[in-house]
């Protein structure tokens, strides 16, 4: 099992902060796929606990082989599929979610990225519901007890302090995005979609209760996932952190996750021409010597978006470094410089050929 998948699999556990469990039942089905959102996140009854650790009948935990970068945040998922429903594959984008289907992400920080399952601090918790006019985004914020999480349309800032991976302290001004910023960065041709839950990013193995499983195989194999082939069949994103993986692919998973949810035909930067989703083939359109489409500060003074063998002369790495308005890319979601993605992506660069 993959590093990032046995990190992320181990979150189940990550959000044990204590609470007295619910009465048994189902998720409130009602107030999910009602026009008015409920105030509080316990209102769905997605969990059976208070500190929204426990999942209810019909939640089920996964995670991505390759996830984006939110500010070293831990982050666990979830998937609620109504009773009887059934997710669909599709060979690309995400998978064919039913109306009432919910994706829900919870941010946290241990006190010591090293030991990520001690003194965890849960931020934020984020449905993406389907509704039958189509996705809706909401946010909600935990209270400094971790018994509820209340409903933040317009967002919210957060000091968080922790210890990284390095055993250097940190501090992060941690932005909860308001309404618009979810809508920016989950636009598929004008509408709200997901992002993270396509066949490739799912297909790897997971530490289930039971046992670990392909994902894929196992939401088949319980009913949650009809028309898929077989794992070895589906392609599949590379897991960013694990350097037995071939370089190109790593940093193409990394480039997918942070930035292709913007920079593709349908969505938001589409205009730019640079595409870095990974279905992406031609290298012009994945910046191999490609001019930026409206040259400015987000350029500095280089030219190119991608120059083979000059990460310093290659405006993705240049906007990659940098936390200024205006420069940073991706623009939300991150206020510092992620060290290792950049230096993946930078090494990437540097080994690269010309075609």
């Amino acid at each position: 099992m993959s590093r990032a998948l046995a990190a992320l699999g181990g979150l189940l556990g990550l959000l044990a902060l204590g609470g007295a469990p619910l009465e048994p039942g189902q998720v409130e089905l009602k107030f999910l796929m009602a026009a008015t959102p409920a105030p509080t996140l316990s209102a769905y009854r997605l969990f059976t606990d208070d500190a929204g650790r426990l999942p209810n009948v019909g939640v089920m935990p996964y995670a991505l082989n390759t996830p984006l970068f939110s500010d070293y945040a831990e982050k666990s998922r979830w998937l609620y599929l109504p009773p009887g429903a059934k997710a669909r594959y599709r060979p690309t984008g995400a998978l064919d979610l039913p109306v009432g289907a919910t994706l829900i992400k919870s941010f946290a920080y241990p006190a010591d990225l090293r030991r990520p399952d001690e003194a965890v601090q849960v931020l934020e918790t984020r449905l993406l519901i389907h509704r039958r006019a189509g996705w809706t985004a909401l946010t909600y914020v935990w209270n400094a007890d971790r018994t509820e999480a209340k409903l933040k349309r317009a967002g919210a800032r957060i000091d968080v302090s922790f210890t990284d991976a390095t055993g250097q302290p940190r501090q992060i001004d941690y932005r909860v995005p308001n309404a618009n910023q979810c809508k920016q960065c989950h636009s598929l041709a004008g509408r709200i979609a997901p992002i993270g839950v396509k066949a490739r990013n799912l297909n790897g193995v997971f530490a289930y209760p039971e046992g670990p499983e392909n994902q894929l195989a196992h939401w088949k194999r319980t009913g949650r996932l009809e028309g898929a082939p077989p794992p070895d069949k589906v392609p599949r994103t590379a897991v960013w952190t694990d350097a037995a993986e071939p370089l190109a692919a790593r940093a193409r998973a990394y480039l997918d996750a942070n930035c292709g949810h913007c920079h593709n035909p349908r969505g938001m930067a589409s205009n730019t021409g640079l595409n870095l989703d990974l279905e992406e083939t031609r290298p012009a359109r994945l910046g191999l010597g490609k001019h930026p489409v409206a040259a400015g500060k987000g350029a500095g003074d280089l030219e190119l978006d991608l120059v083979p063998g000059h990460p310093d002369a290659s405006i993705i790495a240049y906007r990659m470094a940098s936390t200024e308005p205006g420069v940073m890319m991706p623009e939300l979601g991150r206020s510092v410089v992620h060290a290792e993605g950049l230096a993946l992506v930078r090494e990437y660069i540097a080994k690269m050929q010309r075609p």
